[in-house]
């Protein structure tokens, strides 16, 4: 049984449908991404002004110290707070790029499914061991696919466990220091 061209302008449709809808996903993540950088650029532009001009009217030694001292950490706070903005829109681009393909992957299992029932139907008398050797494989394949999709989302979880964990200590060595 051979595929009629209905069929193929179907599969076809639905592949470009999924390739549309991932670019479309990127593109929204990519434009996000933009607009955090633009943004960070544009306040840290400012800042460079605003500090230049106040340590331009520093009196004394003691008080261009302490200035310096003062930009830290507001800087290392939008820092942090930048790259976890950039790192939750990586995230959700990379969950939603991975829904998708789910999605799409679980469509073509069903139609090879399919067409292979409808193949098995019109196979010459014999040939089920082949047809059940397929569908054998085609099981496998499901399985290490699944197994694989656990063990990549099990590894994006502990690596949000570890982005959190990781900027904890930096929250904690940027805190002012008291003059002894």
């Amino acid at each position: 049984m051979y595929p009629t061209s209905e069929q193929i302008q179907a599969a076809t449709r639905a592949n470009m449908e999924a390739i549309l809808s991932l670019a479309t996903s990127q593109f929204a993540a990519l434009e996000k991404i933009a607009g955090l950088n633009a943004g960070f650029a544009k306040t840290a532009f400012e800042d460079s002004i605003a500090n230049a001009r106040a340590l331009a009217g520093a009196s004394d030694a003691q008080d261009l110290a302490n200035l310096q001292r003062s930009f830290a950490q507001p800087t290392i706070d939008r820092t942090l707070a930048y790259s976890r903005s950039v790192y939750e829109v990586a995230t959700h681009a990379g969950a939603e790029a991975a829904k998708i393909t789910e999605r799409r992957v679980a469509e073509w299992k069903e139609d090879f499914v399919s067409l292979l029932d409808k193949a098995a139907k019109n196979a010459p008398t014999g040939s089920e061991v082949t047809v059940t050797a397929v569908k054998q494989m085609l099981a496998v394949a499901n399985t290490a696919y699944d197994n694989f999709s656990k063990v990549a989302k099990h590894a994006s979880e502990i690596a949000d466990e570890g982005a959190a964990a990781a900027s904890e200590p930096m929250k904690s060595h940027t805190k002012p220091r008291r003059a002894a």
